[in-house]
């Protein structure tokens, strides 16, 4: 199995650890159905508020606005596959708008993250559409598998 590791950067924020590792892991062993999956390394997630994503965002893709999850690819030679970054206080503004729950959402973001790293792309119209469709069955295989993690925002 992967490293995976996960940095908890919101203050009211509260995970299972091994729940959230096991979303990966899960992912990891139905790799062949998402382009071979992740490259091999360690794994790294980060649960931020939206003003910490958003200084990252503006940091790195040079774009200041909010966003609910941003993809970093690592260091291979390092063994580090990439890093997750996700916004929980975004996840929490979806749940009013979407018919998914806070954990749900936010696990489409280490999803979308996971899907990413794994070659997904979504700034193409075509292409979006198929990375949804990725999102919508790995979603699938985690509910069956009973690996979605709960998430409390307090």
């Amino acid at each position: 199995m992967r490293p995976v590791a996960i940095a908890n950067r919101h203050p009211r924020l509260r995970l299972d650890r091994g729940a959230v590792a096991n979303v990966i892991h899960t992912l990891d062993a139905q790799a062949e159905k998402f382009f071979g999956g992740p490259p091999p390394g360690e794994l790294s997630l980060v649960f931020l508020t939206d003003a910490a994503l958003a200084k990252l965002h503006a940091d790195f893709l040079a774009d200041p606005t909010l966003t609910d999850v941003i993809t970093f690819e690592g260091d291979l030679a390092a063994g580090l596959a990439g890093e997750i970054c996700v916004s929980a206080d975004a996840a929490r503004r979806q749940t009013a708008t979407r018919r998914a729950g806070f954990s749900d959402e936010l696990t489409l973001y280490l999803v979308h993250g996971w899907l990413h790293l794994a070659g997904h792309d979504d700034l193409v119209p075509g292409k979006k559409r198929a990375m949804r469709r990725a999102e919508a069955r790995a979603l699938k295989i985690l509910r069956a598998a009973g690996a979605l993690p709960r998430f409390a925002l307090g």
